[in-house]
C-alpha cells in the first residue's frame, strides 16, 4: 500500500484563493493587533479552507516494473571458428537459466549475423542490434546488456549517451590465438585485356612472425605464378588480365602451424577486363548494295578499329590512264597480309574474288593466320560460285564449305536450324520465334557442298545459309548470301541485321559471352546464380564447393534453348567453386574481402573501453577448455556492477498504477461537525 494525500477542491483554485485570502488577511491582522478571539477565527478560517479544498487520502496499488536486459548473441561467420559456436550456445543457455531466477528482470535475446542481406553479414554489428532491442524501453528501465561474441565488433560507438546501465561482454575463443592473413592494398577495378595490371598486397603474420611466406597467385582459378612475400611489407604484383568481363584475382598463403583458421589466408580482387579496340580488316570486291551495311555496322561499334579496302580497279584493267593521274590508293597487300596480318582480330572478305590483287601465296598466309588463332568471315555473293572464287585458292583449306557453282535466285525466309536456336550467335534473334519469321525475305543464295562445322541458319530449299566452323586455333564464318542489306534497308519490315552481324563478328573474335559451351556463376546478395550455356539437350547438375569446403549440388533447368540456370541461397561469404561437366567457374558471394574475416582473433580489447565506461565488465567464456560463467547479481542505483565472479544488472524503481482507493477527509458528518464546531467556537468566543 502507498498512502498519500491529494486535494479535490469544490471550487477552482482561483475562486478559492479569492475567498480565502481576504479572510485570511483580516484574521492575521486581528492576531497582529491582539484582538480577542483572533486565534479562534484563524482556526475557523483554516477549517473552512480545508473543507473547500476537500483533502482526500489516497491509497495507491502499484505493480513494480521489471528491468529490461538484452542479451546480444553474435552469430556471424567468424563465430564458426573452433569451439566458439559451442561456447556461445553454452553461455546463452546459462544466462537464460540464471536470469530466469529473478522476477525483476525481463530478458530479450537478440541474435545477429545471420541476416539474409550480404552487407549485414560482412560486418559484426552488435550495437545496431542492441539499439533495436531497447527501442521501446525508457532509459530508466534498462537493466543492462550482455554481449556474447568473439570481440571482433565493427560498429562500436565512441560513447552511449542515454545508456546508464552496465554493458558486459562474454568473449568466446581462446587467449593467445594465432592467425595469419593476406589482403590487397591496391586493387584497381578495371584492366586492359592482355596487359599487365599493377597491384599491391600485404601479408600479416602471426604474433612475432617474421621472414617470408609463399604466395600463390591464381587468375580465374588457374595458378599463374608464385611469389615470396616479406611478412608485414607491402608487395608489388603485376597480373595479366586474360579475359574481357569479370576476372577473379586470388592470392593465397599456406596455413601456419597452430593457426585458428585459413579463411583469411585468401584475398580476392574482382577486375573487369576491358578490351583494347578490336582490329578488323574488311576487304570488299566491286561495290555493291550490301557493302555499306558491313561498313556502317563496324564503324558504329566503339570497340572496333576498322580498316576497309574496296577493290575498285583490278591490276588487269588497262585503259591507258597514266598512273600519276589516278586518284586511287594502292592496295598495301604485303603490309596487310604479311607484315601486320597478326595485328588483326578479324578479316572479312565481302563478295571478294581472286583477281590477282593478292599474290596466290598470300592466301596461304591467311589460312595459316586462321590456323594459329585468327578469325575469317566470308560474306559470299555470286563471285564465290564463279571461276575466280577464293575457294579455288590455297584459302580453301580454311573454308567450311566449297561452292557447287549454283546460284539460287528465288525468294526465301532465312530460318534458324535446331542448332541455331541454341547457338549464342543466332539464339533468340528478334522475330525468329514465328513461322514464317517476322523479318523480310532474301532472294539469292550460293549453293555449297561438303559442309563442315555447324549450320545455324538455312535458306532456300533448306540449304545451309550461315556456317560456323573452327579451324585449328581459329574460327571461320560463312554467310552464303549477299542479301542481308535488305534487312538494313527495311524491306518488308527489315530484320535483325545488327544483332546477327555483331554477334557473328564477336563470336569469330572469341568474345566469352558467345561461347557455345560456357559456365558462369555470380553472387547477388547471398544468392549464388549459376548459368550454363551449352549445345547439349541437358546440362545435369552443377557441383559447388563452398568457402568452408563443403560440397553441394544444384540442378540446372532450361530457361531457353541452349541456356540452363539454377540459384542457391547461401549462408557463407566467400569464394565458391562451380563445376559442370568439364567446365569450371568461380563466384564470390557477399562483399569482397569483408571486414568479418579481416581479423578473426578473439579479443576483449575492442569492447573493454565502452564496458568499463558503463560500469560493466569483459571476460572470457572458457578458460583451459572449461566453460566458466559469472553469477548474476541485481544492483541498485550507482552500485558496483561487476566483481571477480559475478556481473551486476541494474534494477528499476519504476512501477505501474493498477488502482487507487480514495477517502475524503472533510466529507460527510465528520466534516460538517468539524466546520460547525469551528464556527460555533468563534461565535462563542465573540459572545464572551
Amino acid at each position: 500500500m502507498n498512502w498519500s494525500i491529494g486535494f479535490e477542491p469544490l471550487l477552482s483554485w482561483t475562486w478559492l484563493a479569492a475567498i480565502i485570502l481576504p479572510l485570511a488577511l483580516l484574521a492575521l491582522a486581528g492576531v497582529a493587533l491582539g484582538q480577542r478571539g483572533s486565534l479562534v477565527r484563524v482556526g475557523a478560517l483554516a477549517a473552512l479552507g480545508l473543507a473547500l479544498a476537500n483533502p482526500v487520502l489516497l491509497d495507491e496499488e502499484r505493480e513494480p516494473l521489471k528491468s529490461v536486459v538484452a542479451v546480444v548473441v553474435d552469430r556471424s561467420q567468424s563465430q564458426d571458428i573452433g569451439n566458439r559456436t559451442a561456447e556461445t550456445d553454452a553461455a546463452l543457455a546459462a544466462i537464460q537459466e540464471r536470469l530466469g531466477r529473478f522476477n525483476q528482470f525481463e530478458l530479450r535475446v537478440v541474435e545477429t549475423g545471420k541476416a539474409s542481406a550480404a552487407d549485414d553479414r560482412a560486418e559484426t554489428r552488435l550495437f545496431g542490434a542492441l539499439d533495436g532491442a531497447f527501442r521501446d524501453v525508457p532509459p530508466s528501465r534498462i537493466g543492462g546488456a550482455i554481449m556474447i561474441t568473439d570481440g571482433q565488433v565493427h560498429d562500436v560507438p565512441a560513447s552511449m549517451p542515454g545508456f546508464s546501465a552496465p554493458l558486459h561482454a562474454l568473449i568466446t575463443g581462446e587467449e593467445d590465438e594465432r592467425d595469419r592473413r593476406i589482403r590487397f592494398e591496391n586493387a584497381p577495378r578495371f584492366g586492359l585485356v592482355g596487359k599487365p595490371l599493377a597491384m599491391t598486397y600485404r601479408v600479416t603474420g602471426t604474433a612475432g612472425e617474421t621472414g617470408t611466406v609463399e604466395v600463390s597467385i591464381r587468375v580465374n582459378g588457374d595458378l599463374v605464378a608464385t611469389d615470396q612475400a616479406a611478412i608485414g611489407t607491402e608487395m608489388p604484383l603485376d597480373v595479366t588480365i586474360p579475359n574481357a568481363g569479370r576476372n577473379i584475382i586470388e592470392l593465397s598463403i599456406p596455413r601456419a602451424e597452430g593457426e585458428i583458421t585459413d579463411t583469411n589466408n585468401r584475398a580476392i580482387a574482382m577486375v573487369d577486363g576491358i578490351r583494347e579496340n578490336l582490329r578488323v580488316l574488311l576487304v570488299s570486291g566491286e561495290p555493291h548494295a550490301g557493302e555499306r551495311t558491313w561498313r556502317n555496322l563496324l564503324k558504329s561499334d566503339a570497340s572496333v578499329d576498322l580498316v576497309h579496302f574496296t577493290i575498285l580497279r583490278p591490276p588487269e584493267k588497262q585503259d591507258g590512264t597514266p598512273i600519276n593521274e589516278l586518284s586511287l590508293i594502292a592496295f598495301p597487300t604485303r603490309e596487310l597480309f604479311v607484315e601486320k596480318i597478326n595485328d588483326f582480330d578479324l578479316i572479312i572478305f565481302d563478295r571478294y574474288q581472286h583477281r590477282d590483287v593478292l599474290p596466290i601465296l598470300y592466301y596461304d598466309y591467311i589460312a595459316e593466320y586462321v590456323e594459329q588463332g585468327g578469325a575469317l568471315l566470308i560474306a559470299a555473293g555470286p563471285e564465290y560460285a564463279g571461276e575466280q572464287s577464293i575457294a579455288r585458292t590455297p584459302l580453301m583449306a580454311a573454308l567450311p564449305a566449297l561452292p557447287t557453282g549454283d546460284v539460287l535466285e528465288k525468294a526465301f525466309y532465312p530460318r534458324l536450324t535446331d542448332t541455331g536456336r541454341k547457338h549464342p550467335v543466332t539464339r533468340g534473334l528478334e522475330g525468329s520465334a514465328q513461322e514464317p519469321p517476322r523479318w523480310s525475305r532474301w532472294f539469292r543464295q550460293i549453293g555449297i557442298g561438303e559442309v563442315e562445322g555447324e549450320t545455324v541458319m538455312k535458306g532456300a530449299d533448306d540449304m545451309p545459309l550461315l556456317l560456323l566452323d573452327r579451324k585449328g586455333e581459329g574460327r571461320v564464318g560463312m554467310l552464303l548470301s549477299d542479301q542481308g542489306w535488305l534487312w538494313a534497308r527495311g524491306f518488308e519490315g527489315g530484320g535483325p541485321h545488327v544483332s546477327l552481324y555483331r554477334r557473328l563478328a564477336h563470336w569469330l573474335m572469341k568474345e566469352p559471352e558467345l561461347e557455345e559451351e560456357r559456365l558462369t556463376a555470380e553472387g547477388q546478395g547471398m544468392t549464388l546464380n549459376v548459368r550454363r550455356q551449352t549445345m547439349a539437350d541437358e546440362a545435369g547438375q552443377a557441383q559447388i564447393i563452398t568457402p568452408s569446403g563443403a560440397t553441394r549440388t544444384l540442378p540446372l533447368t532450361q530457361t531457353e534453348p541452349g541456356i540452363f540456370a539454377g540459384s542457391m541461397e547461401t549462408d557463407e561469404i566467400g569464394l565458391y567453386q562451380v563445376a559442370n561437366g568439364d567446365l569450371t567457374a568461380l563466384a564470390h558471394v557477399g562483399p569482397v574481402n569483408a571486414p568479418e574475416f579481416a581479423d578473426t582473433v578473439s579479443t576483449g580489447e575492442i569492447l573493454r573501453p565502452l564496458a568499463e565506461a558503463t560500469g560493466g565488465s569483459v571476460r572470457r567464456v572458457a578458460a583451459d577448455g572449461r566453460i566458466e560463467l559469472p553469477g548474476i547479481v541485481p544492483v541498485r542505483g550507482t552500485a558496483n556492477a561487476s566483481g571477480r565472479d559475478w556481473l551486476g544488472l541494474k534494477t528499476t524503481n519504476e512501477s505501474v498504477l493498477k488502482s487507487v482507493n480514495r477517502v475524503p477527509l472533510f466529507a460527510g458528518f465528520f466534516g460538517l461537525c468539524l466546520l460547525l464546531l469551528a464556527l460555533g467556537g468563534m461565535w462563542w468566543r465573540e459572545g464572551r
